[in-house]
Order: structure tokens, then C-alpha cells, then sequence
């Protein structure tokens, strides 16, 4: 990249303003445009919004107008409906996986089928497209706490923790968040001990491992009430020991990038896992095709090498 480049930063929430405002910190950086943005990256002189991010072919047009080198992309939906795909056969480079890739999130059956084939270590679990065999399943599946999921994207709110078997069908039965993500529904094992997110660079064959982070889920005190997207965070989070850190770093997340690499969509972007520190190690609990929200605005005051990877990995072919 030259000092003239522009970038323009897709999303609206707190985490595209602080990919932004790292993003702005760097001398080889002349403007940075964030679409749609939020009041907070409109009070910024070196941020401003103008295209709309829903039309691929706008984006692709207007970053072609404006002469835009490198589209940053926030949230998971524009990756799993092929951005970074339309951008980079347009010749822009684009921070974000590919369509393919992105289905690490989009599909959270897909996730555990590859975690499965690539032995990346995760909860039981299985999936149903008829509510009635995933109740069957829950009352005779060989744990009694259980996660019901909905396999596709709902915003951070498609997981129901059920204490018990009861809760967990009452969840499948009732809970409309589910049905309208997906019409396939995962069950899972309930993992306890603490959850933890560990975020990485990756150019689609190495990685780097950001600080560990830790988010607050549960709506209410006491770690009580359903899962929430995340309503604050902080890093680096003292629970993930070194020997944790090195366990996570190789056999999960370059496992992952391995592995998608070995099916022929390398994973170029964030890679993001949300772990479950157990009594038998880290175990994942999901993985994210982007930067965390609310992760990214405490990891990013760490990651003082955050921008030269971002520039550094969207540049490769």
C-alpha cells in the first residue's frame, strides 16, 4: 500500500469505529470510510459514510469510483453472502474470507462436521431438521444438559442453554429466534468452566494469535438469563494460561486453517473461537468468520501490530 491508499470499513457497530480508528492510526492510510457507520465514526474527521453495503455490486462500483485499495469487512453477514468474493474478482483487496469459508459461522452444522474431520476439539453433538427427532434426541442423549442451536446466523442469540433435558425441549419447542435462523437445529452437550475468546490473522496458511479476551454473555448478574451477543469485555484475559494459549494456537486454530486450506477455500481474514476452558482443556464452542464485537474494542488498544497485519494479509493473493 501507498501513503495515498483508502479504505473503506463495512459495518455499524462499536467494533468497525475501532477497526477504524486503528485502521486511521497508520501513515500509509490517507482516508478511511466507514459504511454505514454510527454517530461515533461521523464525529471523527478521517471517517465518513456513503455507500450502501447490502448492494455487492454498488460496493464494488463505488470502491472502484473512489479508488478504494482494501475493504475491511466488520460483521459476519456480508462475508457469508460473498463480499469478499465480489470484491477481490473485481481486483480490490478485501480483509474477510471468502463465501466458502465463511461458512465456519454461517453454518454451525457445517462447523462441527469440520471440526469432527479435522479433530478439532469440540462438544457431542448432533443436528435434526424436525423438532420432534431433536426432542427425541434430548431425552435420550447421554448428558443431561444441553445447548440447543440454530445452525445459521441469528446475531449472537440463536443459543438456548438448557439446564436440564425439560428446558432443552421446551427451547426447541417454543423458541422462535431458532426457527427463523435455521431450519436445522444443533444439540450439543453443555461444556462447563469458563468461556474465553482467542482471535488470529491469518493469510490462509499462518497465523497470528491475538491477546485472549474474555466477553460477558448472560443477561443477567450471577451469570444468570439467556445469552446475549456480548455487553462488554476485557483482555487480556488471565484465565488462558500460556500452556492453554499454545494448545489453542495449534490445535485449533491452525487446525482450522489447515484444514480449509486442505479443502481448497483458504481462510484469508480473522478467525475468531470462542472456547470453553474445561476440566479436559479448551474446547470450542463456536468459531466467528470476523473480529468479536464486543472483543475487538479491548483487544485492539493490545494488538499495536493489528494494522500491519490487516494490511499485510489482504494483500496476499
Amino acid at each position: 500500500m501507498t501513503m495515498t491508499d483508502l479504505v473503506l470499513v463495512i459495518g455499524s457497530g462499536a467494533r468497525e469505529h475501532a477497526l477504524a480508528w486503528k485502521l486511521s492510526q497508520s501513515p500509509l492510510i490517507k482516508h478511511v470510510y466507514v459504511s454505514p457507520g454510527n454517530a461515533g465514526t461521523h464525529t471523527t474527521s478521517k471517517f465518513s459514510n456513503y455507500v450502501d453495503v447490502t448492494d455487492h455490486a454498488e460496493v464494488v462500483l463505488w470502491c472502484k469510483t473512489k479508488n478504494i485499495k482494501l475493504v475491511v469487512v466488520g460483521p459476519e453477514d456480508p462475508l457469508a453472502k460473498g463480499l469478499a468474493d465480489h470484491l477481490k474478482e473485481a481486483g480490490i483487496d478485501c480483509f474477510g474470507p471468502c463465501q466458502k469459508a465463511a461458512q465456519i459461522e454461517a453454518s454451525k452444522e457445517f462447523a462441527k462436521f469440520f471440526m469432527d474431520k479435522y479433530e478439532i476439539p469440540t462438544a457431542r453433538w448432533k443436528s435434526f431438521k424436525s423438532a420432534k427427532e431433536a426432542q427425541d434426541h434430548i431425552l435420550n442423549a447421554p448428558y443431561d444438559a444441553l445447548v440447543v442451536k440454530a445452525s445459521g446466523l441469528a446475531a449472537g442469540k440463536g443459543v438456548i442453554v438448557g439446564k436440564d433435558k425439560e428446558a432443552a425441549i421446551k427451547a426447541v419447542e417454543t423458541d422462535k429466534g431458532l426457527s427463523a435462523a435455521s431450519d436445522i437445529i444443533v444439540i450439543e452437550e453443555l461444556l462447563k468452566g469458563e468461556e474465553v475468546s482467542v482471535l488470529c490473522f491469518s493469510d490462509g496458511t499462518n497465523i497470528a494469535v491475538m491477546p485472549p479476551a474474555q466477553d460477558h454473555k448472560r443477561l443477567l448478574d450471577g451469570d444468570e438469563g439467556p445469552n446475549t451477543g456480548g455487553m462488554g469485555a476485557y483482555c487480556r484475559c488471565p484465565l488462558v494460561s500460556d500452556a492453554d494459549l499454545k494448545f489453542i494456537q495449534e490445535k485449533i486454530l491452525q487446525r482450522a486453517i489447515d484444514g480449509m486450506k486442505k479443502e481448497n477455500f483458504p481462510y484469508v481474514g480473522v478467525l475468531y473461537a470462542g472456547l470453553m476452558l474445561t476440566k479436559d482443556g479448551p474446547k470450542v464452542l463456536e468459531f466467528n468468520c470476523r473480529f468479536g464485537d464486543p472483543e475487538t474494542q479491548v483487544i485492539s488498544f493490545l494488538c499495536y501490530y493489528a494494522i500491519i497485519l490487516i494490511l499485510k494479509v489482504s494483500s496476499i493473493e
